[in-house]
């Protein structure tokens, strides 16, 4: 699954308890260039009515960096792993891989994966602009995957709002 035409790792994901105050620590303790803040809720529920969720984008050397905030009791597919109590907690939790080019690829990808074998736990889309599903490798790789799709135009969306290390020009 990770080695796939028009595929490519994109991304490393955490949760946390307080995407502010991991977004502030990513930035202060790890260099990170700051993050593009947004949510999937919206007036009347969330995007593909799934778990709502805060999240906080990044790009480091070519790799997004994503924080998620799970919020109310819909999201335990992304609280699982926090442990609870007051104090930040930040815990890995996905990988992403990320489909180039036309629906068509994401259908080709799709079509590839063994759904016996890579068990979805999670899926959505929103219009004809994205689509994405979560695959459960706890018992092999001790994650989850995420298998994520963006139209040409919400990726360039996406890509100008979220501050990014190396900035444009640098070598």
């Amino acid at each position: 699954m990770f080695a796939r035409p028009n595929s490519k790792y994109s991304q490393v994901a955490y949760v946390t308890n307080d995407v502010m105050a991991a977004a502030r620590l990513f930035e202060e303790t790890y260099g990170a260039p700051g993050f593009y803040h947004f949510t999937n809720m919206q007036p009347g529920g969330t995007i593909g009515n799934g778990p709502q969720l805060k999240i906080a984008l990044a790009r480091v050397g070519g790799v997004e960096i994503e924080l998620i905030e799970p919020i109310g009791d819909g999201a335990a597919m992304f609280s699982d792993v926090l442990p609870g109590g007051s104090d930040l907690a930040i815990r890995f939790h996905h990988v992403a891989i990320r489909i180039d080019g036309p629906l068509e690829n994401w259908e080709a990808y799709v079509a590839s994966i063994d759904f016996d074998r890579h068990i979805v736990v999670f899926e959505g889309q929103m219009g004809d602009d994205l689509r994405f599903f979560y695959t459960d490798e706890r018992a092999t790789l001790g994650h989850h995957v995420e298998h994520v799709w963006m139209s040409p135009a919400l990726s360039a969306q996406v890509t100008a709002a979220t501050p990014t290390y190396p900035g444009a020009g640098a070598s």
